[in-house]
């Protein structure tokens, strides 16, 4: 990659994301984090307001914008393809989205791009998830987005039932189901609920906040330990 096409992808990679590492930007990029250090100091040098420090992250100045950018042909037949295989495994809300979205994204392609992107053939029938799971997967997500407590009767995979409030944190999809990772107040832990095992969702309309040991930060540190310590 020529240096000038690395330095733009570098502020595109920044552009996209809260904060960017020297490590991602390097692992996208496929050079050393100096050559990375070296390449976004240069971009400030030459008046980019890209804001943060070596072993801190990057981010662009408040207000600083750039102009959109036109979508490749491969980027778009990208984009067809994750949206038909999103459409699969998500609800039907976030499934009309998500056609809604695509449909603005093509409309503004060239004629050529747009045929060849729509032309893709890779496809995901409509058979992944069932009407129940479906209906109970947007309630779950919903209630992450709005921070909402919820009661939930749930069958574990002995079929012994049992009822959880619980402030949900996410939903994870392993390929084949959709989990819930929540904090549990029953257990004081944090706890995972397939989806298609909870027979009953009730919002009981309690907002939580974030509360130092119980947040989704929390617990994704919590796994990447145990994975750590297990292998």
């Amino acid at each position: 990659m020529r240096r000038a096409d690395r330095l733009f992808q570098i502020v595109q990679l920044i552009r996209g994301r809260r904060l960017t590492t020297a490590a991602f930007l390097a692992q996208r990029l496929e050079v050393s984090e100096r050559t990375v250090y070296r390449d976004v100091a240069d971009l400030q040098h030459q008046g980019v307001p890209i804001e943060g420090e070596a072993g801190v992250g990057y981010r662009f100045g408040a207000g600083f914008e750039l102009p959109p950018l036109m979508f490749t042909q491969d980027e778009a037949s990208a984009l067809v393809a994750a949206a038909r295989l999103a459409q699969s495994w998500v609800d039907a809300a976030m499934a009309r989205d998500i056609e809604s979205a695509l449909g603005k994204i093509l409309s503004v392609l060239p004629p050529a791009a747009r045929i060849s992107a729509e032309a893709i053939a890779l496809y995901a029938p409509a058979l992944a998830l069932d009407d129940a799971t479906r209906s109970r997967l947007q309630t779950l997500r919903e209630a992450v987005h709005s921070r909402q407590k919820l009661h939930l009767v749930y069958r574990d995979l002995n079929d012994a039932p049992s009822e959880r409030t619980v402030r949900p944190l996410g939903c994870f999809y392993w390929g084949k189901v959709w989990t819930l990772s929540a904090w549990c107040e029953m257990r004081n832990d944090f706890r995972g609920f397939r989806v298609d095992r909870i027979d009953k969702i009730e919002t009981l309309g309690q907002r939580f906040r974030d509360e130092p040991g119980k947040t989704l930060a929390d617990f994704i540190r919590k796994v990447r330990a145990e994975h750590i310590k297990a292998s």
